[in-house]
């Protein structure tokens, strides 16, 4: 059964998409931290980030480090931050959090953005690239 990063990833659910390439998928966390939080998801489905052959944990970590450099760009902020998780969905992802305080590390913390927000957010970091 497809996970719901799957879902987004081929287009069944929207989402505020950064960027894709044959193997990897970036896009906005509807339930962000911070202004800017980005998942960045391998389009091949894998419940554990040591679960990934080598290849595409070294690539996971190259495409997430290249929308990270395009997200400072865009994004005011001390510097972004990475955490992987990896319990709320059961398909690998790594979290981008533009950061100006450890608050915005801090799952707990939410900020509401409107859809308008999230496409000139998501338009802001594409730019960048």
């Amino acid at each position: 059964m497809s996970t719901l990063f799957t879902k987004i990833i081929n287009g069944e659910i929207p989402s505020y998409k950064i960027a894709e390439n044959d193997d990897f998928y970036a896009f906005l966390d509807v339930n962000p931290n911070a202004k800017g939080h980005t998942l960045v998801v391998p389009k091949k489905e894998a419940d554990k980030l040591f679960d990934l052959d080598e290849e595409t944990y070294n690539g996971l970590m190259r495409f997430s480090r290249k929308i990270a450099i395009a997200i400072e760009k865009a994004i005011p902020c001390k510097r972004v931050g990475m955490a992987v998780v990896g319990l709320e969905v059961p398909h690998v992802h790594v979290h981008l959090i533009p950061l100006e305080a450890m608050r915005d590390v801090q799952f707990t913390h939410k900020v509401i953005l409107s859809p308008v927000e999230f496409e000139a957010i998501a338009k802001a970091i594409s730019d960048n690239l």
